[in-house]
C-alpha cells in the first residue's frame, strides 16, 4: 500500500514536466525563470493513461522540457534488490508510483536530496516533504512482494522459522525470486552535457574542493615552518631542551595526516575533473557534424585520443604542481623579506619568478613547433601504414620513403631547439636563483648588518624558493604541453557546445499529429532543392522536387560522384540545403526538431562510411533503440537476422547475440556486415529507410533475402545504388 503522505506528495503524469522545472531550480541545476506549458490537451489524454504509448509520451516530454533547462534525463531500469540504494542515491530523480488501478493516472515523486535517514521531497504545491527511505522503497516494492506473500508465508511456516527470523528470512527469499523483476519507471536528473561548464564545475563542487585542498598545504607547509623555527630557536640560543625536541616531534607528526588528507583531496580533484573532461569531450565527439570528420584520417583521429589523454594527465598533474609552488614562493617571499637582504630579497625572488615566466613563454613557442612537426610525421606514418598494401603495388620503391625523410629532419631540427630551451628552463632558474640568493647572503654578511639568526632566516627562504622554483618548471613544463594538446583537441570540446534542435516545447508532437491526420499528403516532399558543398563551389544539384508517399519503394540510380549519397543525407537530416524547401509530414527539420526528424528517416550509409562497433552484436544491431535492451527487442533482432541469413553466422559464435565484434573481434565478411548494417537501420523503426548501395557486397542467394525481408518490414523505402 502507498502512504497517504506520498500520494500528497506526488505529482500526476500531466504535471511533469512543471516538476521537473521546480526539481531543478531547488537543486540549483537552473536558473531558469520561465514556466514549463503543460502539454497540449491530447497529449495530457496519453500520458494519463498507464500504457506504453503514455510512457513513451511522458518520456518525450520530459526530454523537450530537460533541454530547454540544459538538463538531461536519464531513463534507469532499477531491479528489486536494488530498490532501497535507489531510493536512497537516486536524487535529484523522478520515480513512478505504482498503480492502484490500471485506470488510474500515473505519478510521480521529484526526489530533491537523499540520505539514508531521510528523502526530501518536492510536493506539487511547491513545498518540501520528507519522509523516510523505507516509506517509498515499501511503496514501490510493494505490489510485486504481495504477489509472493502467501507462499512465502506458507513456506515459512511449515520450514519453522523462528518469528524472531521472520522478516530476514522474507527478504532473502523476495530478493531471490525478485533478483531480476523490475521496479518501474525512474529518471536521474543531471546537467546536460553541453550545459556551461563552469555550471559542471560548481556542481562537482570543485572551487570548494580546490581551496581545502591550497588551506591545507598552506597549513601543512606552515607547520613545516614552525619546525625548524623550534629547531632554529634551540641552536641559536644554545640549548635542546626536551620540551623543544618534544614539540618539533609533535608538528613533525602532525604532517602525517595533513599530507594523507592532501593526497585525498588531491585524488578527489584528478577523477572528478577528469570525469567531466571525459564527458564533455565524448558529447563533442558525438555532436560531430559528418563535414567535420569526412577528410580527417586515422592518424589525425589517432592523434586527437592521445591528446585528450594528454589533456587530462598533464593539466591535473602540472596544475597542481604549479598551484603548490605558487604557494610556497609566497611564504618563501615571506619569509626572506623577515631576513637579512630585507624586502629587497623578496623583490629579486619575485624579478626572477618573471624571468622563468620568459622562459616559460619560449619553450611554449619552440613546443608549439614541436608539436606540428610531430603530429605531420605521425599522421603520415598512421596513414602510411594504412594503405601499406596500395603503396606497395601502385607506388614504385624509390619512393616509398620520399616524404618521410624530410618529416623526420624537421622533426630533428625542432627537436634540438626546444631542448635548449628546456635545458635553460630546468637548469637555470632553480640553480641561477641559488646563486643569485647566496650572493644577496653574502652582501648582507660583509656589510655585517645581519645578525646570525637573520642570515638563517635568509638561508632558509633561499632553499624554500629553490624547491618551489624547482616544482614550478616542472609545473610549467606540463602546463605547456597541456596547451598544446588542447589545440589538438579544442574542436571537439567546442562541439560538445551545440544543444539538440529539439528545445521547441511545442513541436514536440507536431510530428505525430501530422502523421495522423495526413495520411494522404506526402511522407516527405522536396521543393527546389538545391546544395553545394562550398559557397562558391560547383552545385551538386539544383531545383530538385521531390514527393515521397507512405509505403513507396524508390531506386535512385546514377554514376559514382553525380550526388547520391550527398542527396541522401540531405532528407536523413544530416545535412542541410543551400535553398529549397525540405519537408516530413508537412513541417520542416527546424519544427520538427533534429533528433525527431532522425528518428523517422534512417540510412543505412555506404560500406566505407559505415562500421561495426566494438561491442556484442545485440548492441550493433539495437544501438538505435533504449539500451539495455529488452527481451521484445532481443527478440525481434534475432528474427530479423533470421530473414537476412545472420542466424547461420550468429550460430557459430560462441556466444550468440551477446559475442564481442568489431575492432579486434569477430571476423566478419563484407557481405555480412552489409546485411548487419541492413538490419541496423530496419531495427530503428523508423518511417522512411535509406539502403545506400547496401546490396552491392551480397552474393545472389542473400541479396533475393535480404531484399526480400527489406520490401517486407521497411514502411517506406529509397535504394541507392549504380545503373
Amino acid at each position: 500500500m502507498i502512504d497517504d503522505t506520498l500520494l500528497t506528495s506526488s505529482w500526476p503524469a500531466t504535471r511533469i514536466g512543471e516538476a521537473l522545472e521546480i526539481l531543478a531550480q531547488k537543486n540549483g541545476l537552473s536558473r531558469t525563470a520561465a514556466e514549463v506549458p503543460l502539454p497540449p490537451e491530447n497529449i495530457r489524454a496519453r500520458m494519463a493513461t498507464a500504457s506504453e504509448d503514455g510512457y513513451q509520451a511522458t518520456n518525450r516530454w520530459l526530454e523537450a522540457v530537460a533541454n530547454c533547462l540544459n538538463l538531461e534525463v536519464e531513463p534507469v531500469e532499477a531491479f528489486y534488490p536494488e530498490a532501497e540504494t535507489l531510493v536512497q542515491n537516486a536524487a535529484p530523480a523522478l520515480i513512478g508510483l505504482p498503480l492502484a488501478n490500471p485506470t488510474d493516472t500515473p505519478r510521480f515523486l521529484a526526489l530533491l536530496k537523499g540520505t539514508q535517514r531521510s528523502i526530501s521531497l518536492i510536493t506539487p504545491d511547491g513545498s518540501l516533504q520528507r519522509v523516510q527511505p523505507e516509506a517509498i522503497r515499501t511503496a514501490i516494492c510493494s505490489p510485486l512482494e504481495q504477489s509472493l506473500a502467501g507462499p512465502i508465508d506458507h513456506l515459512l511456516e511449515e520450514a519453522g522459522i523462528p518469528e524472531e527470523r521472520n522478516n530476514k528470512v522474507r527478504q532473502a527469499l523476495l530478493k531471490e525470486h525478485l533478483n531480476q523483476v523490475p521496479i518501474g519507471s525512474c529518471w536521474l536528473v543531471r546537467l546536460a552535457p553541453y550545459a556551461n561548464m563552469w555550471q559542471q564545475v560548481r556542481r562537482a563542487k570543485l572551487p570548494r574542493n580546490m581551496v581545502s585542498f591550497l588551506s591545507i598545504h598552506l597549513v601543512q607547509y606552515l607547520l613545516f615552518l614552525a619546525s625548524w623555527v623550534f629547531v632554529g630557536r634551540a641552536v641559536l640560543n644554545e640549548r635542546f631542551e626536551t620540551g623543544w625536541l618534544l614539540g618539533w616531534a609533535l608538528l613533525l607528526l602532525t604532517l602525517i595526516p595533513l599530507q594523507l588528507w592532501q593526497q585525498w583531496f588531491q585524488n578527489k580533484l584528478s577523477i572528478e575533473s577528469g570525469g567531466l573532461l571525459k564527458k564533455r569531450l565524448l558529447y563533442g565527439a558525438l555532436n560531430l557534424q559528418p563535414d567535420e570528420v569526412k577528410h580527417q584520417g586515422a592518424g589525425n583521429f589517432l592523434g586527437q585520443v592521445m591528446e585528450s589523454e594528454a589533456v587530462e594527465m598533464l593539466a591535473l598533474g602540472g596544475g597542481f604542481a604549479a598551484l603548490l609552488a605558487l604557494v610556497e614562493l609566497a611564504i618563501a617571499v615571506w619569509v626572506l623579506s623577515q631576513g637579512a637582504a630585507g624586502i629587497a630579497h623578496g623583490v629579486l625572488l619575485l624579478l626572477w619568478v618573471l624571468f622563468s615566466v620568459i622562459l616559460s613563454w619560449l619553450y611554449y613557442r619552440r613546443s608549439r613547433a614541436w608539436v606540428k612537426a610531430h603530429l605531420r610525421m605521425t599522421d603520415d606514418l598512421v596513414e602510411r601504414m594504412v594503405g601499406h598494401r596500395t603503396r606497395l603495388a601502385q607506388e614504385s620503391p624509390e619512393t616509398w620513403h620520399e616524404m618521410e625523410d624530410q618529416f623526420l629532419a624537421q622533426y630533428l631540427e625542432e627537436t634540438t631547439h626546444r631542448d635548449k630551451v628546456g635545458v635553460y628552463l630546468n637548469a637555470l632558474v632553480p640553480r641561477g636563483w641559488l646563486i643569485l640568493g647566496l650572493a644577496g647572503i653574502l652582501y648582507a654578511y660583509m656589510t655585517g648588518g645581519a645578525d646570525p639568526a637573520a642570515l638563517a632566516i635568509t638561508l632558509g627562504g633561499i632553499l624554500m624558493a629553490s624547491q618551489a622554483l624547482n616544482s614550478l618548471v616542472d609545473g610549467y613544463s606540463s602546463i605547456v604541453d597541456a596547451t598544446l594538446a588542447w589545440e589538438q583537441i579544442s574542436p571537439i570540446y567546442e562541439a560538445a557546445k551545440r544543444a539538440p534542435g529539439d528545445t521547441d516545447l511545442s513541436s514536440v508532437f507536431l510530428i505525430d499529429d501530422a502523421e495522423k491526420q495526413q495520411r494522404a499528403t506526402p511522407l516527405m516532399t522536396a521543393r527546389d532543392l538545391s546544395f553545394r558543398f562550398k559557397p562558391q563551389g560547383r552545385p551538386i544539384f539544383q531545383r530538385c522536387n521531390l514527393n515521397i508517399y507512405q509505403g513507396d519503394r524508390l531506386l535512385l540510380e546514377g554514376p559514382s560522384g553525380g550526388g547520391k549519397s550527398t542527396f541522401a543525407s540531405l532528407l536523413v537530416g544530416l545535412r542541410k540545403p543551400e535553398s529549397g524547401l525540405l519537408l516530413l509530414h508537412g513541417l520542416d527539420q527546424h519544427s520538427v526538431g533534429s533528433q525527431t526528424w532522425r528518428r523517422r528517416v534512417v540510412a543505412a550509409p555506404q560500406f566505407h562510411e559505415n562500421y561495426v562497433l566494438t561491442g556484442t552484436i545485440a548492441f550493433n544491431l539495437l544501438m538505435g533503440r533504449n539500451w539495455p535492451a529488452s527481451p521484445q527487442d532481443m527478440q525481434e533482432a534475432e528474427q530479423v537476422c533470421h530473414e537476412l541469413g545472420l542466424d547461420e553466422v550468429i550460430s557459430r559464435m560462441p556466444s550468440g547475440m551477446q559475442q564481442m565484434v568489431g575492432e579486434g573481434g569477430w571476423q566478419l565478411s563484407n557481405g555480412e556486415r552489409s546485411r548487419i548494417y541492413i538490419a541496423r537501420a530496419l531495427l530503428q523503426k523508423a518511417e522512411m529507410i535509406i539502403l545506400d548501395e547496401s546490396f552491392a557486397a551480397l552474393d545472389p542467394i542473400n541479396l533475393r533475402r535480404s531484399l526480400a525481408c527489406v520490401l517486407r518490414r521497411a514502411p517506406t523505402l529509397m535504394v541507392i545504388a549504380h545503373p
